[in-house]
């Protein structure tokens, strides 16, 4: 029988910028792995614009902390060795890592070039603001430091279709580039007439040697790394048409077993699904519906109809290829995308997510271990930990829904018998303390439960007829399970 995966988000954006976060990765794994965590997402591991930049403004794609560029060796997480021997580590633990690729676009070029653009307005990319003109722009890479090994690949204004600045005049803009087939990409988001720029110097995915680049480079780093899978970043800004030929790419390369998750940023299904047909269910999403929901639920209290949780996302209407997640680095506070969960339905909202039976869910390293930098929050380790305890030994076997009240939710899983003791009743409630009648099994008769979570301290017996009566504290979950053999007092 095989236990549930669980994938962790191995950084938030205020990791220390001290070049030791591989080596924490690495002296982590072993207690990672005895929670449950069978996966880990890490950081970009690409040299970005500087040692202490996040990795999505990245610069050269081939340094993965081994050459001297932009000022410094290592990255923000570490040296190339480190990544090594950390990936190595996590493997010898049994978690599978996959690796943050960012694809959309280059920052921080060697040098500037001239050439012609037109301004576009930010908010209709389609809508021309000005005739052509010359501009200055930071599109030359030359990799000083790298040199030409791993790749003699050097980038010019002609692999790119729009930058953000023109060094001639000192001014930010949005400027497409022209030429000849040069244009934004139509198999892109729609947002601002066009989302294919996003930011920095945008990759022209119309370019066939940047497709040959950029599929060499794939499979170059998955060799190097003898990764598990990646994490692909901002796809909603990239040729849809190119994700798919990327992931069919490395699939081809490294096996069906090579995970592809995607970050397809919008909460409308329609669009999710329209990706998903394109790219033909070769990679997953991040169900950010759900997210919202959660968000929204949290900002809500009870006036928040909990029976609708589910309701519009992805791990309702495609199982399947739902990668399910309460925050990110994206979405905590003062980040681009800001939608954090509120502190009293973090366990709440991570209950959801860990102990269904759809969706592959990701633990977010800012709620585990805590978020740094300017305005720190403690982490939620106490309170998550109970959870992926029940999602590896309890959440198994058949589901069954009791969402059938605004203010208390519920459901069972029936558990396996290859899983001793699995089965367990979860119940929610965004109001007042309350109980939810559920039905566990008949040859649950008589068993002792108690509250996973500590929340609740009684013990509760299971009804000749496999029914109880689960309580539940207000504003809080519980999660019911017969107690392991240890866990007796």
């Amino acid at each position: 029988m095989k236990r549930n995966h669980t994938m962790m988000q191995f950084f938030e954006w205020h990791v220390a910028a001290d070049g030791k976060h591989w080596k924490h990765l690495a002296e982590m794994a072993p207690e990672l792995s005895s929670t449950g965590i069978d996966a880990i997402w890490i950081p970009p591991v690409t040299k970005a614009v500087s040692a202490e930049d996040t990795g999505y403004g990245v610069y050269d794609l081939y340094d993965l902390g081994e050459y001297d560029q932009k000022g410094t060796v290592r990255t923000k997480y570490g040296t190339k060795q480190e990544l090594v021997d950390a990936i190595a580590e996590c493997q010898k633990n049994g978690i599978a890592v996959y690796v943050d690729l960012v694809m959309n676009h280059k920052a921080g070029a060697d040098e500037t070039e001239v050439f012609k653009v037109v301004e576009v307005d930010p908010h209709d990319r389609m809508k021309e603001i000005s005739q052509p003109f010359e501009i200055e722009g930071w599109t030359k890479f030359t990799f000083p430091g790298r040199g030409d090994e791993h790749s003699a690949f050097k980038w010019n204004f002609d692999h790119f279709n729009g930058t953000d600045f023109n060094a001639k005049e000192g001014r930010s803009g949005v400027f497409r580039i022209v030429g000849e087939n040069k244009t934004w990409n139509k198999n892109v988001d729609d947002e601002f007439g066009n989302y294919d720029y996003l930011m920095f110097a945008n990759i022209d995915y119309s370019h066939p040697a940047v497709k040959k680049e950029m599929l060499q480079w794939g499979g170059w780093l998955v060799d190097t790394l003898q990764c598990s899978g990646y994490r692909l970043d901002a796809i909603k800004h990239i040729n849809h048409e190119f994700i798919k030929e990327f992931a069919a790419e490395m699939v081809h390369k490294r096996g069906e077993d090579f995970y592809i998750v995607g970050e397809f940023w919008n909460p409308d299904l329609a669009s999710c699904r329209e990706f998903l047909d394109t790219v033909d269910y070769r990679i997953d999403l991040f169900d950010v519906s759900l997210h919202y929901k959660l968000y929204s639920a949290a900002l809500g209290g009870r006036d928040f109809d909990l029976s609708t949780i589910f309701n519009d996302t992805l791990v309702q209407s495609h199982p399947g290829n739902a990668v399910t997640f309460v925050d990110n680095h994206d979405s905590q506070p003062h980040e681009a995308l800001e939608s954090w969960v509120g502190d009293w339905f973090k366990q709440i909202a991570y209950a959801l997510i860990l102990l269904r039976r759809d969706g592959y869910p990701v633990v977010f390293y800012g709620d585990y271990y805590g978020i740094g930098g300017p305005a720190p929050i403690e982490g939620k380790k106490a309170a998550i930990d109970p959870l992926l305890y029940a999602r590896y030994h309890k959440a198994y076997g058949e589901q069954k829904d009791y969402l059938d009240h605004p203010n208390t939710i519920g459901w069972v899983r029936l558990g396996v018998e290859e899983i001793e003791g699995s089965g367990c009743a979860v119940v929610i409630s965004n109001g007042d303390k309350g109980e939810k009648r559920m039905q566990v099994g008949k040859h649950r008769a008589g068993e002792v439960w108690v509250d996973f979570t500590g929340t609740r301290k009684e013990k509760l017996t299971i009804g000749q007829d496999g029914w109880a009566a689960f309580p539940v504290n207000g504003g809080s979950v519980s999660v019911w399970a017969l107690p392991h053999e240890e866990n007796e007092e």
